[in-house]
This record gives C-alpha cells, structure tokens and sequence, in this order.
C-alpha cells in the first residue's frame, strides 16, 4: 500500500513539478529517512533553485560589513542542519570580519571581529587587482558551473609552476555533470589555470 502511494505521489510530481519535484517525492516516500544519496541529490537541487549565489552571499556580507571579500565558502553549519556562507571580510575600519550567512535566503547570521586581527593583518592578503566578482566570473567561463568556495591565496603552500608567493584565487565550482574543479585565476593578470588534479580526473 505504502508503495502504490509513493507511486501516484511521484506521477503527480512529475506532471506537476518536473524533475525537482520527482526528487522530494523519492525523498518522501522513505520512512527509514534520507541516506547518503538522497541528501547528496537534495543538495545538488538546492544549489539549482536560486539559493544564495556567491554573489549575493557577497553583497549582502558588504552591507553588514563594508570593505573587501577575501574568502567565501559554501559548508555545513556546526550547529544546525542548514547550509551556509562563510565569509571573510576586511572590513574598512582595518579589522577582519567573519561573516556567517544562511545559504537559503542570504541572511547575515553572525558577524564578528576575527580573533586573530593582529597576526592576521600582517600576513593575510587583503586585496587584489582582479577582484572577487572577476575571478569568480573568469573561472565559471573556464567551467560553467555553481561556486562553492573562492579564496585569495599568496600561494606560499606550494610551488605553481616557479611562481611561489604568486598572488591568485582559488575556485571551487561543482560543474553541471555534478564533478568538482578547482580553478586558479591570477589575482594580477585574471588568467585562469585548472589545478593539475583536475585536468588528470577529465582524463579519466
């Protein structure tokens, strides 16, 4: 009986709704609740239905915080279920913000002062000539896709191609075939490179 109704909900899903709906009706009709791949489906959904973007997390992290975005991730909240944006701000009282906002409406959740203001304000970088909307824009023409993550890096971790200490961004964007790719674009010059991985799992 349980099955005959999974079966009529998701038909009327699917003449109603389309194929996003044909996935809350998957996720529905199990009582046991969501395994791994239903939760992976429902976020690779979530991301096509207009969440917040990186640029509008963005937007609305500058008017909490006016200044300059150096860092933007998509991840897990600690202490809840959602998803949200975190942010890092230098903001133009010359501190360092943490900015929290709720990935579904671009909500600011939170905004602090880092508590490493002092040691980070000598080492971290604080701006680039490419800016954020830039790289992001220049990495999603290399791999049309949704960022989930852009970071300006000094790269002093590794050495990319004789250019240690090189400024760029670093983009992670979930392509529409559901891969991951990690961009570089130059901070200086907006050239875009394909982490080395990347290019092997295309390859593939």
């Amino acid at each position: 009986m349980k099955r005959n109704i999974a079966i009529a909900t998701l038909t009327a899903a699917v003449l109603v709704g389309g194929g996003l709906a044909t996935t809350a009706a998957f996720a529905d009709s199990d009582s046991s609740g969501k395994d791994d791949r239903t939760v992976t489906a429902d976020r690779a959904a979530e991301q096509r239905t207009g969440r917040t973007t990186v640029d509008e997390a963005v937007g609305a992290a500058l008017k909490a915080v006016p200044g300059t975005v150096t860092e933007a991730e998509l991840d897990d909240d600690d202490d809840s279920d959602r998803r949200v944006w975190e942010l890092d701000v230098y903001g133009s009282d010359k501190l360092w913000h943490d900015v929290t906002l709720d990935a579904r409406d671009g909500k600011v959740l939170s905004d602090r002062e880092d508590d490493d203001n002092n040691d980070r304000d000598r080492h971290a970088p604080r701006s680039a000539a490419v800016s954020l909307d830039a790289a992001v824009k220049a990495a999603l023409g290399a791999r049309p896709g949704t960022v989930t993550s852009v970071d300006l890096d000094d790269n002093d971790d590794d050495d990319d191609h004789g250019k240690r200490g090189a400024l760029r961004w670093d983009v992670d964007v979930t392509g529409k075939d559901g891969k991951q790719h990690e961009l570089h674009v130059d901070a200086k010059s907006g050239k875009v490179t394909v982490d080395q991985d990347d290019d092997d799992n295309d390859d593939d």
